[in-house]
């Protein structure tokens, strides 16, 4: 059973910055494509970022320039930095495993966590 557990979200002011983390207990991500995905109140579940096995990485262009994608296979665990958060990226930031680099999701979601920007 594969297991996706994220953490860091939580609430920052406009312009601050935040690292989520997705961790698993297996080497899954050097096998499978890891995507984070968000969804916000009241829209579809969108790609933020993905990466591959290779290390290619894809950025939706809402984050390009701000967001950063990376892996740790040592430790198992896929990152999304953050940086100049605006209060359009408040969501529930999910962490998915064997989805496609240009955004269909696989069947492995972790649990979300909530990124609230706001003053």
């Amino acid at each position: 059973q594969v297991q996706l557990v994220e953490s860091g979200g939580g609430l920052v002011q406009p312009g601050g910055s935040l690292r989520l983390s997705c961790a698993t207990s297996g080497s899954i991500f050097s096998i499978y494509t890891t995507g984070w995905y968000r969804q916000a109140p009241g829209k579809q579940r969108e790609l933020v970022a993905a990466i591959t096995t290779g290390g290619s990485t894809n950025y939706a262009d809402s984050v390009k320039g701000r967001f950063t994608i990376s892996r740790d296979n040592a430790k198992n665990t896929v990152y999304l930095q953050m940086n100049s958060l605006k209060p359009e990226d408040t969501a529930v930031y999910y962490c998915n495993a064997g989805g496609t680099f240009t955004g269909t999701p696989g069947r492995y979601w972790g649990q979300g966590t909530q990124v609230t920007v706001s003053s």
